[in-house]
């Protein structure tokens, strides 16, 4: 009789929990797909709002990277004016929409890649569910870099040559694809990415490791678990000057060995390009030219760019709770 009782009981837990295992296995699953799917969505808005709200200025410094001409803040003043003047206001965002078909998949795979990696990352070294140390916090972000430039390169080289020809060159992007690859060849939409991926590491590494650890600390001393919109687009502006800083003589030699087709240039390689833009231009003047106007662009879009990801990706987390609450 008292066996009975046990088998009675055991029966009674395995019904218990084997139907809670089959549910949970599918949520999470499904939890999982919504995370990914939000971050995509959000990384995408966040890339848009922020490339269009500098592309102007994007823009003329990419007009002055791939000319010999001296930089000044007065000089990219008068080019912005006379281009207003001849082509138009809406002629300032020409380009933006090469931009906007390379950054939102850019940006999308990127704070996408970037929550992907913080778990990997998190599990390899066993900080799951806490902030990562400072090495594991960089090389999450150079992967999460690396792999969007990677993947959506050859937008980028197209976005770079609408940004510097007139209008009567290439009519759409489609057109430009189409004489890129019959005048110079396919390989040529690949022109200039490795200093691209060489530099890519370093900025999108900084850029993220900076913005994270500002976030760490401001929630450590201020004893809020998350940060202002103010201070988010603060801590983005200091990650997005850090970060160019760093890996800007890399992007003068990128759009250098884009645009050498249109500009009547041949750069064979990253360190004959180098060379070629001392010799005729100097260190400072050549490498780092326009570099001041990325010190008011760049902390502008990476700021709007991690506040917009990190508020859109609060606000879709609120909408999913909603939606399961009335469910």
């Amino acid at each position: 009789m008292g066996n009975g009782v046990r088998e009675g009981q055991v029966d009674f837990k395995r019904q218990d929990v084997e139907p809670a295992a089959s549910t949970h296995l599918p949520s999470e699953g499904v939890q999982e797909q919504k995370k990914v799917l939000n971050s995509l969505m959000s990384g995408a808005l966040a890339g848009a709002v922020a490339k269009t709200a500098v592309a102007p200025l994007d823009r003329t410094k990419i007009m002055f990277q791939v000319s010999s001409k001296r930089f000044s803040a007065k000089e990219a003043y008068r080019l912005i004016y006379r281009t207003y003047l001849n082509e138009g206001f809406w002629s300032l965002w020409r380009g933006n929409s090469a931009t906007m078909v390379r950054v939102i998949p850019y940006a999308a795979i990127q704070f996408c890649a970037h929550e992907e990696y913080k778990q990997l990352l998190g599990s390899y070294y066993g900080f799951q569910g806490k902030a990562l140390t400072p090495f594991p916090r960089f090389i999450a972000g150079s992967l999460a870099g690396t792999t969007a430039a990677m993947l959506t390169y050859p937008l980028d080289m197209v976005r770079a040559r609408m940004a510097v020809t007139p209008k009567e060159m290439y009519s759409n992007i489609v057109h430009v694809f189409i004489r890129i690859s019959r005048e110079e060849g396919l390989k040529t939409l690949y022109r200039g990415f490795t200093p691209t991926i060489l530099g890519v590491i370093p900025y999108a590494g900084l850029s993220f490791f900076t913005y994270e650890t500002l976030k760490k600390l401001h929630a450590d001393h201020s004893g809020k678990s998350q940060p202002s919109p103010p201070e988010r687009l603060l801590f983005g502006a200091c990650a997005g000057l850090i970060g160019q800083s760093a890996s800007y003589p890399l992007d003068v030699v990128r759009r250098r060995m884009q645009t050498a087709g249109v500009m009547g240039h041949t750069y064979s390689s990253i360190l004959l390009t180098m060379q070629e833009i001392i010799r005729e231009e100097g260190l400072i003047r050549g490498l780092y030219k326009g570099l001041s106007m990325n010190w008011v662009k760049g902390p502008i879009a990476v700021g709007i760019s991690f506040t917009t990801f990190d508020l859109t990706q609060i606000l879709l987390r609120k909408l999913q709770h909603s939606t399961n609450v009335e469910r």
